[in-house]
């Protein structure tokens, strides 16, 4: 990659590392369309590719080149395109690169989350059904969407990033399925990449074992990764002839028995392909156990957590210790190396990685864990966040409070954190070593002291409107109220609701309205309808949500449950579309449709 992205990129130096490549024996090359430094130069690596092999004079039959699609690099930026047609497209552009007929390995770059993986897969398996692709392969991909390609392809490679330094994909078993499958495992970034050079040639058991073999730490990290697995295929990017004589010499390294328990110590995730995971069948729960909850954040954790600290348990938790997920596995530690034979953990625990270590530790022990995964749809987690955040602090924080205050309290967090967590979850699996995996449905306990009913309207275009023809009125004399509205809020008060308003005015925070002239807004509403309304707004602008307050998201929703004891079965919403639905049923709240209500003209 390096051969085409770096800024003062030399092809000539480039070809050169290539020929030397090919001299030494290297008989397998990945590239990529978009490696190159913007899209105006879609290619640049594949060109350099099929130059150097043009210009070599030996057998070229015997290198299989390998590349990919399914990125765009618009600015320089490396943004993700998975669609068929986009698929179809970039082939076409890469065999032409390349001068090949047909490609010994395509592969899909990344998946791409506007599109649906299975899309860009079957499109994949249309390139090698219609000969133009011999194996189709996948980029950056977690188990789950491995095992979702699987059920529609037969996959020929799957690369992943993967050294000593960053082994996710072994504890997170993409690797355990490529073995068993017999998938080739492509392992990026075999060294760590450029940040982590220095960190890895001075690593003490590298430093040790490369000692007893004449090598180099580096070696020694390539040698580790070729002795996981005979399918795993570790494609470090050389660009100096001696990076390319290094991997050569590496490639001729054996591991002993001595240098994998070395290995093993340091680096214990390469037990996982040859050992599997630790286990200890036979021991009763009613001796002790580790119980690990996992979830969500916000998905009600620490409440079960709770329950079983009352019934004895010792509880461990990164939220109040502080730290780092890895810093609670001493405490665990010391607390069964004292005699404590029930623990319970409750953090994320996403990722099979992070589930992992406690398994380990636990069975170093000798006692079985038992995984409570807190199925929490990601509508109740978003509830609980801002219930919890009002809690603490009284009010929905803005973005950049949220931020500055996550460093006291992990639970102010924005709903960019749930998005990324419930994309990131990898599902408990009997494979990890559980003795049992609970799955309990989250359920939501309602305060019965909140019985208040309240009528909630969205006011932007449905209440009020601007008669210049702004998104919503900027002044008192620009309001119009729509018919019918004022006589539905005041019908509603009479028969015992609250009356709330909501609206949504990204304007305050790009400046081109003042708070000032809103309230006198709300206060013009208020005269018009005949009735005070209590007025919410979300003054954040377009795009990822950043806030809490935003529609559907249900902070502004939860602020007045909370501020006036509402029964969420009591309460109605009136709206329009279906992001008001959404809203409406994420709260708990009856929806009633704009139209259905004044087209009908009932309430």
């Amino acid at each position: 990659m390096r051969l085409s992205t770096e800024p003062l990129r030399d092809e000539s130096a480039g070809v050169a590392v290539l020929h030397a490549a090919f001299d030494a024996g290297v008989d397998f090359l990945d590239t990529a369309d978009v490696y190159c430094l913007d899209e105006s130069e879609i290619g640049h690596n594949e060109r350099l590719v099929a130059r150097a092999l043009a210009s070599w004079g030996g057998d070229r039959t015997r290198i299989r080149i390998a590349t990919k699609g399914g990125l765009t690099r618009p600015g320089g930026r490396w943004v993700p395109d998975g669609r068929a047609r986009s698929l179809i497209a970039a082939c076409e552009a890469s065999r032409r690169a390349l001068g090949a007929e047909s490609l010994f390995l395509y592969q899909l770059h990344a998946p791409d989350p506007r599109t649906p993986l299975t899309t860009s897969v079957r499109a994949l398996a249309a390139l090698q059904r219609d000969g133009l692709v011999e194996r189709i392969g996948l980029g950056n991909v977690n188990l789950r969407q491995l095992e979702e390609a699987l059920r529609h392809a037969t996959i020929g490679a799957v690369q992943v990033e993967l050294s000593v330094l960053h082994d996710d994909a072994l504890w997170n078993g993409v690797a355990k399925l490529c073995v068993a499958e017999g998938i080739p495992l492509l392992a990026y970034r075999p060294l760590g990449g450029l940040e982590k050079r220095r960190q890895l040639g001075r690593d003490a058991t590298l430093v040790e074992v490369a000692a007893r073999h004449a090598a180099s730490p580096f070696e020694i990290a390539l040698a580790w990764l070729r002795d996981l697995s005979p399918w795993v295929v570790p494609i470090p990017g050389a660009t100096h002839l001696e990076s390319v004589a290094s991997s050569t010499r590496a490639h001729r390294i054996r591991l002993d028995d001595e240098d994998r328990r070395h290995l093993d110590e340091r680096f214990p995730a390469g037990r996982i392909l040859r050992d599997g995971p630790a286990r200890r069948p036979g021991v009763a729960a009613s001796e002790g156990e580790v119980v690990l909850i996992m979830g969500l954040p916000a998905a009600g954790k620490s409440t079960l957590a709770q329950e079983l600290v009352a019934a004895g348990c010792d509880r461990l938790n990164r939220d109040e210790a502080g730290g780092r997920l890895s810093s609670l596995l001493p405490s665990l530690d010391r607390l069964l190396a004292s005699g404590r034979r029930r623990v319970v953990l409750d953090n994320t625990y996403v990722t099979r990685k992070s589930r992992a270590a406690v398994a380990a530790k636990a069975a170093a022990h000798g006692l079985p864990v038992r995984c409570v995964w807190l199925k929490t749809r990601l509508e109740d987690a978003q509830l609980n966040a801002v219930h919890r955040m009002l809690a603490r602090h009284g009010r929905l924080l803005r973005p950049e409070e949220m931020s500055a205050a996550a460093k006291g309290d992990p639970g102010a967090f924005g709903p960019g954190v749930l998005f990324r967590y419930e994309r990131d979850l990898e599902p408990p699996d009997p494979s990890e070593g559980f003795s049992r995996i609970d799955v309990v449905p989250f359920a939501r306990k309602p305060d019965t002291t909140f019985t208040n009913s309240a009528l909630v309207v969205w006011l932007d275009g449905i209440v009020w409107r601007s008669r210049s023809g702004r998104r919503t009125p900027d002044s008192p004399h620009d309001m119009d109220v729509l018919p019918g509205r004022a006589e539905l809020l005041r019908r509603h008060a009479d028969e015992g609701f609250l009356v709330f308003g909501l609206t949504w005015q990204p304007e305050i925070e790009a400046g081109q309205r003042s708070k000032q002239a809103l309230l006198a807004c709300f206060d013009e509403l208020s005269a018009r309808v005949g009735l005070r309304l209590d007025v919410l707004y979300c003054p954040h602008g377009a795009g990822p949500p950043v806030c809490w307050c935003r529609k559907p998201l249900p902070g502004l929703g939860v602020e007045l449950i909370v501020r006036h004891r509402l029964g969420a079965a009591r309460c109605r919403y009136l709206g329009s579309g279906s992001l008001d639905r959404s809203f409406a049923e994420r709260l708990g709240f009856e929806y009633r449709d704009q139209g259905d209500v004044f087209g009908s003209g009932s309430a």
